[in-house]
């Protein structure tokens, strides 16, 4: 029989049979578990060639190999390994310099004990989308000599390459970690990570000011704590040097891709000046958004100022209308943003003293500022001014000389 487009059944059946739903369960069963296996495959080839990056790294530090054998070594180590194994990549030279610095980013300053409790929370429990591929390497003893730092199984569930942008960009193994337990948790791509690096999330993520801890439940406070950030990143923006909110919200409206990428996991672009008729009067909300985690709309209200302490009560105000007039009762209590060029945090806090509405405040940087020559037109768009001038000239010169003539 011709292949189907019924991605669910065999694409191709054989003679007496008669299939029921009971089968198509139990193949979708089958299909599952192999794409399981050939996860685990994977991970297990991960995680086998990383243990041997490990143990190449701990070498050349323990054996203190440029002390005892010359400057080169790692040179010589590179040209034997690959005169021995011609068809294996990644014996090369800078990787085998990346798998000494590997081992020496987290033994320079780390004990085994310590180590140990920095990673104690990143377990399988942490990643549900870990469970069903299971630990690499739980059931071998991994022999480690004294006084080394063991390889940590959960580094096996991040590539490669992931690790080499790690170790060249973050500063403490604090901050490495981070980004290891981000990359498990959110399935992310080396481009990706690099650009959560590169946005500082270690220190922006769950940094804003807020009264999430008083304001809402327990779990969800803490979510919410941990989807602000301090600080966001508007280097996606151009604008004139004397811009105002509005232009401000104009070219974030333009740019709401990039925005909402800034934002973060879970959030959904309800309107720009969002309408609120309350009392007879037409009241606009910067921007509003609904976040899917949250279950719940979020007010940000835009300020190309510093913060003060009034921006608060309209933030409230903004924030208790929605409650009135857009929340549902399935949702949760609505919370409020306010994004400002800089803010004091102590006048934040003293701001929040006695509003029970759950609000943050963070700040924003580098929009860009436009030069003057991206105002002017360029040499192709004069030429071409000058071309249209020069036509309709030469149109009007044409019409008068007829019009002469017919006189």
């Amino acid at each position: 029989m011709r292949n189907q487009s019924n991605k669910t059944l065999t694409v191709v059946r054989s003679q007496n049979v008669n299939l029921d739903s009971e089968y198509v369960q139990w193949m979708h069963e089958i299909k599952q578990r192999f794409r399981n296996a050939q996860i685990k495959a994977a991970v297990k080839v991960n995680s086998e060639q990383l243990l041997f990056n490990w143990r190449l790294g701990r070498d050349l530090v323990i054996r203190r190999a440029e002390e005892k054998w010359g400057k080169g070594i790692v040179e010589q180590v590179s040209l034997d390994l690959q005169a021995e194994f011609p068809n294996v990549k990644g014996f090369s030279t800078s990787n085998l310099w990346y798998m000494k610095k590997w081992y020496q980013f987290y033994s320079a300053s780390l004990c085994e004990e310590k180590i140990q409790q920095l990673v104690g929370e990143i377990t399988q429990a942490n990643f549900p989308r870990l469970q069903q591929i299971g630990t690499p390497l739980q059931e071998e003893k991994i022999q480690q000599p004294v006084g080394e730092i063991p390889f940590p199984l959960f580094f096996s569930y991040v590539p490669w390459g992931h690790h080499i942008l790690i170790i060249t960009k973050c500063k403490s193994v604090e901050e490495a970690l981070f980004y290891i337990q981000r990359t498990i948790d959110k399935g992310l791509s080396r481009n990706a990570l690099d650009n959560c690096i590169r946005s500082d999330m270690y220190h922006t993520i769950g940094a804003a000011v807020t009264n999430f801890s008083v304001q809402l439940p327990a779990p969800q406070g803490k979510l919410a704590q941990e989807l602000l950030k301090g600080n966001y990143d508007l280097g996606f923006i151009r604008l004139s040097e004397e811009y105002n909110e509005a232009a401000l919200e104009d070219a974030i409206e333009q740019q709401m891709t990039r925005f909402l990428l800034e934002l973060g996991d879970g959030w959904a672009f309800v309107g720009r000046q969002k309408e609120m008729i309350i009392s007879g009067k037409t009241r606009k909300i910067d921007l509003l958004f609904y976040h899917i985690y949250l279950r719940c709309y979020v007010v940000i209200e835009l300020k190309v100022k510093p913060f003060e302490p009034e921006f608060a009560g309209k933030l409230n105000f903004y924030v208790n209308a929605v409650n009135e007039l857009l929340r549902r009762d399935s949702d949760n209590p609505s919370i409020g943003l306010l994004i400002c060029k800089d803010m004091d945090r102590t006048e934040v806090q003293l701001a929040f003293e006695g509003i029970t509405t759950p609000m943050g405040v963070a700040t924003y940087n580098n929009v860009k500022i436009k030069e003057i020559q991206e105002y002017l037109p360029t040499a192709e768009q004069i030429r071409q001014q000058i071309e249209i001038a020069e036509e309709t000239f030469k149109l009007n010169m044409q019409k008068e000389t007829e019009g002469t003539v017919h006189e």
